[in-house]
């Protein structure tokens, strides 16, 4: 874990060095969103789980994108999920992505996953469809609701791996 944390480091460095420095002509724009997540529903060790109903969990992202003049959008999303199962612990999940648009409010992309004080880490397959909101003083400048397909790989140390593969629904307030 300690070295995915590492490369997570030296890897989000050099973007945050390199891309607003070789893109200040092209006019590199930075935006954001926050919203809520919902995992929906969960198959994980040869077992479907209600995520809903079972082990109702939330997650409240909170995002900052870099798009510059292409379709293509770096995003980086921070998720505090707060779990009601037991051990009913709040968790925290790093997802840096890429996000590309396919033209008409439609876009499709991928996040890496890393649990923050956890074996859990993996990838976020994701689609989302977003809305323009009309007023132009305002701070929002759409909503969007995404389909995301969460695959996480649990590697604990002395205990059982596990492959977990979620269907969640994320609604937010892009900026």
């Amino acid at each position: 874990m300690r070295r995915a944390w590492i490369t997570l480091a030296v890897l989000a460095t050099a973007l945050a060095g390199r891309v607003p420095l070789a893109r200040a002509q092209e006019g590199i724009t930075v935006g954001g969103h926050i919203g809520f997540v919902l995992p929906l529903v969960t198959h994980v060790g040869g077992q479907t789980i209600n995520d809903t109903a079972d082990q109702f969990s939330i997650g409240f992202p909170v995002g900052v994108t870099f798009k510059g003049s292409g379709r293509m959008a770096f995003d980086l999303e921070l998720i505090p999920f707060i779990n009601t199962a037991p051990p009913r612990q709040t968790t925290f999940t790093v997802h840096p992505g890429l996000v590309w648009s396919l033209g008409h409010g439609w876009g499709a992309g991928a996040r890496l996953a890393f649990d923050v004080n956890s074996s859990d880490w993996g990838f976020t397959p994701l689609v989302n469809h977003s809305w323009p909101i009309k007023n132009e003083g305002g701070l929002f400048k759409s909503y969007f609701i995404e389909a995301d397909l969460p695959v996480r790989f649990n590697r604990p140390v002395g205990g059982p791996m596990t492959n977990a593969v979620t269907f969640a629904m994320h609604f937010g307030l892009a900026f």
